[in-house]
């Protein structure tokens, strides 16, 4: 696919919902009482994925529309032994693990190539100290989980900031004795303890803590989902990069562990706009406008980046055309996404003339306040890649050609066409 370069991106749009909330909703649901109607679903190859396997562990799930189903609740302890097939997502390995771990039988999960390459011990480990049963291949999946009826709860500090290992650990702690507390030194996205709380599930915060206890059941009822952020991110920074443009996305979710990049683009000079603020359950929404400004270069710092982690590659182009040099730490979780991440961005935007330097854990980017040049990029089978090749296409003097285009559908299907319906060229 090639991506020609706009003259702006103007009008105001919807995102499909949130991929987080939309995986975390069909787990819980499986794992609740009675029915949990799922509005604004996410539907995509990631959270497919999760349709298919609860359905693999014995829960019937109606699709009464593209982006709603109603999940049948088997209770906390009700789920079937079997093998599940994650697909490509890693959200669904690390959160659906820390629930099997306290059901009774045999599980497996599985996964492609991309996601049998990341790293799953950070997800394993804690759950082991629980008193679970759980094996990876080398650190890896497949994972074997042998449910256990003796999970206890643990306090718990991941090494690596990550809401996945989090919610896992969470998540075992339903069915676990005793009280299970997860300390935080960065704080990451809370989909998890917010949609624990609207099932009836006793959860105390603090500053930089979350304790759960154990339930005796669990029932949500309905789920509204927001739009998704991430998914949002490259119309955002689109507006912000192509002058003349003026892009609102409306019924976005604005939970504040999600938009470190709408702090990063006001501070760069873009214009940013949020109104119309509201509330769906516990999750905020709002609707966001971009319009652009002249760049500056800024400093990414490492606690700031699980609220953008998404949003690096993205970070890195607009980088790539403000005044001055912009320095991102902290972020070498990058690495170990669907690719390197990392040296993905690196090579695709020193191909189109962008002066970026790759280092262990970001980059070091010196701007040139002007269009890219523009070329070539393989995505390497990852979407967010791909969806960063759209946006510096838009965004360049002669085009971008995304080889791998595709895999935006994995947390996107429509992106090119809803980035079209707002391009002028």
């Amino acid at each position: 696919m090639r991506i020609e370069p706009a003259v702006a991106l103007v009008g105001h749009v919807a995102v499909p919902g949130d991929k987080s909330i939309s995986h975390r909703a069909l787990l819980l649901g499986a794992i609740g009482e009675g029915e949990t109607r799922v509005s604004g679903f996410g539907r995509s190859g990631d959270t497919q994925a999760t349709v298919d396997a609860v359905r693999a562990l014995g829960v019937e799930v109606e699709d009464v529309a593209d982006d709603e189903l109603v999940v049948h609740g088997v209770g906390l302890r009700g789920l079937s032994a079997g093998g599940v097939d994650c697909a490509n997502s890693g959200t669904l390995m690390r959160l659906i693990v820390g629930i099997l771990a306290g059901q009774d039988g045999e599980f497996t999960l599985s996964g492609d190539e991309s996601l049998s390459g990341r790293p799953m011990e950070r997800v394993a480990e804690p759950l082991r100290r629980m008193g679970g049963d759980v094996e990876t291949t080398g650190g890896h999946a497949p994972i074997v989980v042998r449910g256990s009826g003796s999970l206890h709860g643990i306090q718990f500090e991941p090494e690596v900031a990550s809401a996945q290992a989090k919610s896992a650990v969470l998540l075992a702690g339903l069915n676990a004795d005793g009280a299970t507390t997860v300390v935080e030194r960065i704080p990451t996205r809370d989909h998890t303890e917010l949609m624990l709380e609207a099932g009836g599930v006793r959860v105390r915060r603090r500053a930089n803590t979350v304790t759960i206890e154990p339930a005796a059941a669990l029932r949500l009822g309905e789920v509204i989902v927001p739009g998704d952020f991430s998914s949002a991110a490259p119309l955002l920074a689109a507006a912000a990069l192509v002058p003349g443009s003026d892009v609102t996305i409306h019924e976005l979710g604005v939970n504040p562990r999600r938009t470190g990049l709408l702090d990063v683009l006001a501070r760069m000079g873009a214009r940013v706009s949020v109104f119309n603020r509201d509330r769906v359950g516990r999750e905020p929404i709002a609707s966001v406008q971009v319009q652009p400004g002249e760049l500056i270069a800024t400093e990414i710092r490492a606690d700031e980046v699980p609220a953008l982690v998404d949003e690096l590659p993205l970070i890195a182009l607009l980088a790539s055309h403000a005044r001055g040099e912009t320095v991102v730490n902290g972020a070498s979780e990058l690495r170990v996404k669907e690719t390197d991440r990392i040296e993905a961005v690196t090579d695709g935007l020193q191909s189109f003339g962008a002066r970026v330097h790759s280092r262990d854990d970001g980059w070091t980017i010196t701007g040139v306040p002007t269009r890219l040049r523009g070329g070539r990029i393989d995505a390497r089978g990852d979407h967010r890649i791909a969806m960063l090749g759209a946006v510096a296409g838009l965004s360049s003097r002669e085009g971008v050609a995304i080889e791998g285009a595709d895999t935006a559908a994995i947390s996107f299907p429509g992106f090119y066409e809803l980035l079209e319906s707002v391009t002028r060229r």
